[in-house]
């Protein structure tokens, strides 16, 4: 900054929580105070911005310095994390807005780098849902450990173009195979297995969308149930070494249409561990930062339009996590994963979403309640106050070998040629496009699978 003060900015003070360092110089800018007297400071000192150039600062670190920036008049920005830039020098341009990231983010994942190249390095590695939020991660992460071959799988052709473009451009080593299929066309997706013989499946592909999904049961039932039957029969037959479905905390006591349709999708892999030399598993966890059609996004282009930013409820809460720690952890899974297991991450204390809201205006720069309001709409169908990683009374929790991956104990009452049976029955029902009997099915499975009644026809959040 004294070197540059073209790039307009002047270094005016430092504060530091270190008291030893108190009334020190660095290059002649004086160490005032502690991060408390922030707000002190910047009345004082007439100062514009704030610069946070703690990288390596946790999240609860930088909420609480956050926080004190928040009760000052000045802008509060940071310096990227360790890990975007210990491979070059930090300059000026560096230098970006605090973001909410940075508040709900947490340490970053330990993984066991032997683990994963295990049975990833040198293999075959299909993804479905590829140019998906999670899928497209998933790419970036597995493409890292150096597979033999990596094939994605989407429908939708403009997500699966950039996600292509991008890997090669990183990881031109690495041969990236792009289709645009749909899980439901099996003949297509069998050829793509014969041809190529895959030795590890990642399953995201699945219609996501709550609301959407509450009219629509038919659909859901066709991609998330039917897409995940014919990738768990094709991983079966043509010889996977390992599958990992990605379920999501609404499969647990479902009351929407793609929770139950997710929930089912775990009991065709929990089933499938019957019979082959098949590995199966599913990874259960909620929310992650910043995905398509998710709050954050939504909330930023509320803002941008002046407003109001809605929210559900007061009380309305969910788990979050970003997106690369999700697929972290989801790869370190697949390493040491058993037969038709489901795991769920550790996704830490769950987050008040009107809380969520305030946060984002702040760091928008504006105040809640004045510069830009929040409206409560009241719950959509579909939706529950707050979600729940395991189903309680029902599902039991282990440990594993990794701290923030716990393995969930099933404990279904049905047989796996009964839930075959009955899922094979439901998607029957749903080729017909027969509505009120799909959804009624798939209400009687997921809920009948632990012995616990759903709701009726007329859902209601919870």
């Amino acid at each position: 900054m004294l070197q540059r003060p073209d790039r307009g900015y002047f270094p005016v003070a430092f504060v530091d929580d270190n008291s030893a360092k108190l009334g020190h110089r660095i290059h002649g800018v004086p160490i005032l105070g502690t991060t408390e007297e922030i707000p002190r400071l910047v009345q004082r000192q007439a100062v514009d911005e704030i610069v946070i150039a703690i990288p390596s600062a946790n999240s609860k670190a930088l909420r609480k310095i956050f926080e004190y920036c928040r009760m000052s008049s000045a802008d509060a920005k940071a310096l990227p994390h360790i890990a975007d830039i210990i491979a070059g020098r930090v300059t000026i341009s560096h230098i970006r807005k605090v973001s909410i990231e940075d508040l709900l983010g947490r340490e970053p994942v330990d993984v066991n780098l032997d683990q994963i190249s295990g049975y990833i390095a040198n293999r075959c590695v299909l993804v479905t849902g590829a140019g998906g939020s999670i899928g497209s991660e998933l790419c970036r992460q597995i493409a890292e450990y150096k597979p033999f071959k990596l094939i994605l799988v989407d429908h939708d052709e403009n997500a699966i173009f950039s996600i292509s473009e991008e890997l090669s451009s990183t990881n031109a080593e690495v041969e990236a195979l792009s289709l645009v299929l749909d899980v439901l066309n099996y003949p297509a997706i069998e050829n793509v297995f014969s041809q190529y013989k895959p030795d590890v499946v990642f399953h995201a592909a699945a219609h996501t969308h709550v609301p959407l999904m509450e009219h629509q049961a038919v659909e859901a039932v066709r991609n998330n149930v039917q897409g995940t039957l014919n990738i768990v029969r094709l991983s079966r037959e043509y010889g996977v070494a390992r599958l990992v479905n990605i379920s999501t905390d609404k499969a647990v006591e479902p009351v929407n249409v793609m929770g139950m349709t997710k929930r089912v999708g775990e009991l065709i892999v929990h089933a499938s561990n019957a019979d082959g030399d098949t590995t199966y598993a599913s990874v259960r966890f909620g929310n992650v930062l910043g995905s398509a059609g998710s709050v954050i996004p939504t909330f930023k282009a509320q803002i941008e339009n002046g407003g109001p930013v809605t929210v559900t409820d007061p009380n309305m809460e969910r788990y979050f996590m970003t997106i690369p720690e999700a697929v972290q952890l989801v790869i370190q899974t697949g390493a040491f994963a058993g037969r038709g297991e489901t795991f769920v991450l550790d996704m830490g204390k769950p987050v008040r979403i009107a809380k969520l809201a305030e946060d984002i205006i702040r760091l928008s720069g504006f105040k809640p309640g004045e510069d830009i309001d929040i409206v409560y709409t009241g719950t959509r169908p579909g939706e529950k106050l707050t979600e729940k990683l395991h189903w309680e009374g029902k599902e039991s929790i282990a440990t594993t070998s990794h701290p923030k991956i716990m393995a969930v104990r099933n404990d279904t009452e049905m047989s796996s040629e009964d839930i075959f049976r009955r899922v094979n029955e439901l998607i029957s029902v749903a080729s017909e496009q027969k509505e009120e009997q799909a959804l009624k099915m798939l209400q009687e499975l997921a809920g009948h699978s632990l012995n616990v009644a759903l709701p009726g026809k007329k859902r209601q959040g919870v």
